[in-house]
């Protein structure tokens, strides 16, 4: 150092104030940065990507540290130049570097103003962030039809989103909660699935299908479907009302849907009615399909109502034609109501009165008698 020199730093420097020791890139403030933007608002969740300009006004070379201090608590951050990402620079005299800085906003943050700090050797540049509404790190789940209604054959398709309300891809698990008897489906993009990736910030629309058990009673029925992470889940209650279905079977208590008759007269066949839908059947008539000239009467002609799996009897009473023919006869039973029916044949074997065959052999035997008197009368001659 020369005399020159010496003789500043002994006697001006402490005249002016500034530090003997101190560091001449300091004294020069040779190193500068600038960004145009030192305040900014965004909503939570938001990437601000600034463009650092860090400048040397000294005559000499200047290396200097780069970094960025005091960056919030979940806050993350990228300082880069080009592809690299930057911790030192070396600056020419009057030279000038850009560098970008990328900082990530989480999504679970409070409402209010950040600051932070890029540091570039002795020079600080605040900057500051207000955040405009308060943060979440939540997923939500929503359907815009949740309730649906049909009967216990149905099967229910809700339309579902996932949102992923988070800084990170999720995989969800897709859970659902129900009884026994009821299967639920997930279809993320129309694929069935049992988990389900969502990227940050997006939504994946989800179809669930909900098939109930066919014995199922009409009634009210909560669906609880969950997506579910390590880090965040969220479950919606679908509704699925049954209506029940309408159902019956017309029977024998033996299964036998045969009988034999003679003409003229009348036989009593007892009947079972079964409810084997869902929902209550009420005002249950019966009908026949008869041959001509016959008659079928019902005892009870209604029944009043029958609860699902219950049963009732019902009395048929079938009169043949007195002049029917001997042989085999259907007669069609019917047992219905507005919403359903149950069909039933009987085949009928009708028989000849006794009178009617003592009167066959009687006649038979006396014409065996005349021929064997003709025979005995003239056949001498």
């Amino acid at each position: 150092m020369s005399f020159s020199s010496r003789l500043i730093r002994l006697f001006v420097v402490p005249l002016l104030g500034i530090p003997l020791f101190a560091n001449p890139a300091a004294l020069a403030q040779g190193v500068t940065i600038y960004t145009p933007y030192t305040k900014v608002a965004v909503p939570p969740g938001e990437t601000i990507t600034y463009s650092i300009d860090i400048n040397n006004h000294d005559s000499t070379r200047a290396s200097v540290d780069v970094r960025v201090s005091a960056m919030p608590k979940g806050w993350t951050y990228d300082l880069k130049a080009g592809s690299w990402n930057i911790k030192q620079l070396s600056l020419l005299p009057g030279g000038k570097k850009t560098l970008s800085l990328k900082v990530n906003v989480p999504f679970k943050v409070k409402k209010g103003t950040y600051r932070f700090n890029v540091v570039a050797g002795n020079y600080v540049l605040p900057l500051y962030v207000t955040v405009s509404e308060q943060g979440t790190y939540k997923t939500e789940f929503t359907c815009k039809q949740p309730n649906m209604q049909g009967t216990s054959k149905s099967n229910f398709t809700f339309s579902t989103e996932i949102k992923n309300f988070t800084g990170e891809k999720q995989r969800y698990s897709l859970q659902a909660s129900v009884q026994r008897g009821w299967i639920v489906n997930f279809k993320p993009n129309y694929k069935q699935a049992t988990s389900v990736e969502v990227n940050p910030n997006q939504t994946v629309n989800m179809s669930v299908e909900v098939k109930p058990p066919p014995s199922v009673k009409a009634g009210s029925y909560k669906i609880p479907v969950r997506v579910v992470t390590n880090n965040t889940s969220a479950e919606l209650d679908l509704e699925v009302v049954i209506t029940g279905n309408f159902d019956m079977e017309l029977s024998t208590p033996t299964g036998l849907l045969s009988t034999k008759i003679t003409a003229g007269s009348e036989k009593k066949i007892e009947l079972v009615v079964k409810n084997t839908g869902s929902a209550k059947l009420q005002n249950i008539k019966f009908r026949s399909t008869k041959p001509v000239d016959w008659e079928v009467t019902f005892d009870p002609k209604t029944i009043d109502k029958l609860d699902p799996g219950k049963t009732a009897e019902v009395y048929a009473t079938i009169k043949a034609y007195k002049k029917a023919v001997a042989g085999d006869y259907v007669t069609k039973i019917t047992a219905q109501t507005p919403e359903v029916s149950s069909t039933v044949s009987f085949r009928i074997t009708v028989r000849t009165p006794m009178l009617m065959g003592w009167l066959g052999i009687l006649i038979i035997l006396i014409a065996i008698g005349s021929v064997w008197y003709l025979f005995r009368k003239f056949g001498r001659r």
